[in-house]
């Protein structure tokens, strides 16, 4: 009959001052390619929405459009208005790749802070000391308006809806008027916004993976 193995004893001050290292490049790790992501979502959706003002300067340094057209809102091709609206929507793919991001990034935190509550506690008695990190599981929230990720978003929403909205505005040649225009952008950021708000919170309702040793989730 097969000899079942020793139960390791408990671990001792250094083994989790082990762990102490793992988990703060763990953390400094996510933080990194957090910043990273947004700083590379950011720059792609800065890029698409300079694509028509490019083109604009291009097609006006070559005279297909006469630069005394653009002066007012009845004489602008249709075409600009069009580059306006199609590049507006392409920057809603960098800002739900952001949505994602933070999620991912959120969710990875919040698991690393449950990992630190393994250890914590026998830190302080074994050592009187504890990592000066988080060690709440339901920490960082997702959905934080005034965070940096909250503030990118909230951002690109405003110059995604200035885009589409300019953009269709100017399609259907009519003139605008400046409440209703500031209303509509407002309005369209509003449903950029919504998405982010509920993607995020979504996210924190998924289903739990199967759990066969029914150990209690720590993570809300």
């Amino acid at each position: 009959m097969r000899k079942s193995s020793p139960s390791p004893g408990p671990l001792e001050a250094t083994q989790f001052l082990q762990l102490a290292a793992v988990d703060f490049s763990g953390i400094y790790q996510v933080h990194l390619a957090a910043k990273e992501e947004r700083l590379k979502m950011t720059r792609l959706a800065m890029s698409l929405l300079s694509v028509p003002f490019l083109a604009t300067i291009a097609l006006t340094s070559a005279k297909v459009v006469n630069p005394h057209d653009l002066t007012t809102w009845q004489t602008v091709p249709a075409y600009l208005f069009a580059l306006v609206a199609a590049f507006g929507l392409l920057g809603v793919l960098p800002f739900l790749r952001l949505i994602e991001a933070v999620n991912a990034h959120g969710r990875t935190a919040r698991a690393i802070n449950n990992f630190r509550l393994l250890y914590t506690a026998q830190l302080k008695d074994e050592l009187d000391w504890t990592p000066n990190l988080p060690v709440d599981p339901r920490f960082p929230e997702t959905y934080a308006p005034l965070t940096w990720p909250g503030i990118n978003v909230m951002m690109m929403a405003i110059v995604n809806s200035a885009y589409l909205t300019v953009g269709v505005t100017g399609l259907s040649r009519t003139y605008p008027n400046l409440l209703l225009l500031l209303t509509s952008i407002l309005l369209v950021a509003l449903v950029h916004y919504s998405i982010y708000y509920v993607r995020c919170n979504v996210t924190r309702r998924r289903r739990l993976p199967h759990n066969p040793y029914k150990f209690p989730n720590l993570e809300t």
